[in-house]
């Protein structure tokens, strides 16, 4: 957007009103996602291709910041090496450094039962379908963290007892392990159990497992202690007798999307599926019970709170009682129809072709270039726009600029010739690297040439393409307070490019925290953010891009003057595009009760033929949103645009009326995050 139409806009705006002080970022009552520092691709003899998933993050409890660790990563910042025997797995896994270890044949432990002793920092993953675990399995100790297990088949430790008290040979065992996230594997027909989370291992994320042919499928607890945070979610738990799984003293077990299955006619007959024991609060969602024998049972001193159950064929114990909690207060997630899980688990669990395969020689991208920044000259440049600046122009592959923790008072820009270009901290959270700075509209230029707009006054300004961004903070620290003879429009972050990923991140500020642009109108511009953080308080998240802030924290903040009030987004959408979409969310603050619009609709420069669009879908909004949730600007009304809602929740939420328009579910099939990105399916690189 040009800085004329920025002055047009803000000349037409109503006076600016008011918003809150953010929530702590780390808290447990708001979502904690992962640190998501990016995997660097180092030259060595045993690196590789990371694989499609390899250097995914995890949800759920595991993408909570908590004991010194900003979600589960894995070693996705260490080096990529692909094994092939036990000695090069076990090399790898029981290092101290961070690896990415993808697992690309059949690998027989020995001895039979041999549990490698995994570190911290460690994602181990399936080379396709290829990574199997014959014979043994992964031991996760005491204190270790950060560690994710994907796509893997690890299978046939059994000793020919059913009940076997002699060997503990387990799939994945963790005993007071922390931030764990094991996903997409097959596991089965182990001597004692499959999963075993046990001695206060918490912050784990167990999701998309299949789980098969065993006497005892999950065990949780083996402690007196009521710490264990835990979500399992998408698994298919078929053909197992007990601990299905057993859950004892989780101080918030969330279990989601489930498919327990007692197939009639075999020799497996289940004796209990879902079990709340002791201290454990458990929340039970959307789950398909088939053929089990006492599919919910818990103990008198133990909670669950059911909803959206399915029971087919189910006999016995059916039960539940007390108080849970709202897992929506630790972190985002969205629920699959009931009537759907047993179809989508039959096909998405277990190990997948595309998670692990490596690129062919004719589609592999160039390895990335790595500049590291560091203040303390430990790096190759001491700034990121230095930084930006050795990018040569016109560059064909990723240029990764690794920021050291710290915070970098500058402006950065990234000119449209430089795409391809990922800026991210590289600490332990997005908290530990900060870009900031404090121009805004009307302040003066350095060289005299005038002051800035709205738009010059970002710290970090993007115009090329296929720009990332993680693991780090930008903000705009302007001090409204002290200026009032200016105005308040002081933007942290400006994009003008198409294909701009944010992953990770907090974008801070007041008013215009976050401007969603296009190089032109007639241009497409795409931004997707997830697991992130956007705050601010009047019109904070606008402009004419194709925008989704997707499983993150919208958070409200008050006015200079303590004052609450104030707009999430401003659109400013040529017709015929999508707009601004916020989808699987939360709204919070600590601002008053309906003080703030969801959004209004910003014809820029009075331009009539726009279309501004904000969509609010499947989020959690606060009671600080107005029960009217959209207003006027500028001698526009929001009726004559494209405003709406479907399925949000929450104290601000409401039901549909003339002034809260909610999408019909075929509407609301058009109104996904695929639609809003087209051809573009974002990926780190």
């Amino acid at each position: 957007m040009s800085e004329t139409r920025s002055k047009a806009r803000h000349r037409r705006r109503k006076t600016a009103l008011a918003v809150g002080l953010p929530l702590a970022l780390s808290a447990a009552g708001v979502i904690g996602y992962g640190a998501l520092p990016g995997a660097q691709t180092r030259a060595s003899a045993a690196t590789t291709a990371a694989p499609v998933w390899a250097t995914a993050t995890a949800d759920g409890f595991a993408s909570v910041n908590a004991l010194g660790q900003n979600g589960t990563y894995g070693g996705r910042d260490g080096q990529i090496v692909t094994v092939k025997t036990l000695a090069d797995l076990e090399k790898y896994a029981t290092a101290s450094e961070p690896y990415v270890i993808v697992v690309a044949a059949t690998i027989t432990m020995d001895p039979v039962g041999k549990e490698i002793k995994v570190q911290s920092n460690k994602t181990i993953v399936g080379s396709g379908t290829s990574g199997q675990i014959v014979g043994g399995g992964f031991f996760l100790g005491s204190g270790v963290h950060n560690v994710i297990i994907r796509n893997l088949t690890i299978r046939d430790a059994y000793q020919g007892v059913w009940n076997d008290k002699e060997h503990d040979f387990d799939a994945i065992q963790m005993d007071g392990a922390h931030h764990v996230w094991i996903d997409h594997n097959d596991l089965r027909h182990m001597a004692d159990g499959l999963i075993d989370v046990r001695k206060d291992s918490t912050y784990v994320t167990v999701s998309w497992n299949k789980l098969s042919q065993d006497n005892k499928a999950f065990g949780i607890g083996w402690t007196e202690n009521v710490v264990t945070d835990i979500t399992i979610h998408h698994n298919w738990i078929r053909e197992t007798e007990q601990r299905n799984p057993s859950t004892d003293n989780a101080a918030h077990a969330h279990l989601y999307n489930n498919f327990l299955e007692d197939v009639a006619g075999t020799d497996i007959n289940s004796s209990y599926g879902n079990y709340s024991r002791g201290a454990t609060r458990m929340v039970l969602e959307n789950s398909y019970f088939q053929g089990f024998k006492n599919p919910v049972i818990k103990d008198s001193t133990a909670s669950i709170v059911q909803k959206g159950n399915t029971f087919v064929g189910t006999s016995g114990r059916n039960e539940s009682g007390g108080t849970a909690f709202d897992p929506k207060t630790y972190y985002a997630y969205t629920l699959d129809k009931t009537a759907d899980v047993p179809a989508l688990l039959k096909s998405g669990v277990g190990p997948r072709s595309s998670i692990g395969t490596t690129a062919t020689a004719s589609t592999k991208a160039a390895a990335a270039t790595t500049l590291t920044v560091a203040k303390d000259g430990s790096g190759q440049y001491s700034t990121v726009q230095a930084a930006v600046n050795a990018v040569p122009a016109n560059n064909p592959s990723r240029v990764v600029i690794s920021v050291k923790p710290g915070t970098y008072r500058e402006l950065v820009k990234v000119p449209s010739n430089k795409p391809h270009v990922t800026i991210q901290g590289s600490g332990g959270s997005r908290n530990d690297t900060v870009i900031v700075y404090n121009n805004a509209s009307g302040t003066p230029k350095p060289d005299g040439s005038g002051t800035y707009g709205t738009g010059g006054s970002a710290t970090v300004a993007v115009e090329a393409d296929d720009f990332q961004a993680r693991n780090l903070t930008i903000s705009n620290d302007f001090d409204e307070a002290s200026h009032q003879d200016i105005a308040n429009q002081a933007v942290a972050l400006h994009t003008a490019a198409d294909k701009v990923f944010l992953d990770g991140v907090i974008v801070s500020g007041d008013q215009d925290t976050l401007l969603v642009d296009t190089a032109a109108k007639d241009k497409l511009g795409r931004v997707y953010m997830t697991n992130s953080y956007v705050i601010g308080n009047v019109d904070f998240i606008f402009g004419r891009a194709t925008a989704v802030i997707d499983k993150s924290v919208i958070t409200l903040k008050k006015r200079w003057n303590g004052t609450s009030a104030g707009y999430v987004t401003a659109p400013s959408t040529a017709a015929g595009r999508k707009g601004i979409l916020i989808a699987n969310s939360t709204v919070n603050g600590d601002v008053s009760s309906a003080s703030f619009y969801l959004g209004r609709p910003w014809h820029a420069g009075g331009d009539a033929s726009l279309d501004p669009q904000t969509t609010v879908r499947n989020t959690s909004l606060s009671a600080a949103i107005k029960s009217t949730p959209w207003t006027d600007m500028s001698g526009f009304s929001w009726k004559d645009d494209r405003f709406a809602e479907y399925k949000n929740t929450g104290a601000g939420s409401g039901a549909a009326s003339s002034d809260r328009p909610q999408l019909t579910d075929a509407q609301a099939a058009g109104q996904e995050v695929a639609d809003w990105l087209g051809d573009w399916t974002p990926s780190s690189s």
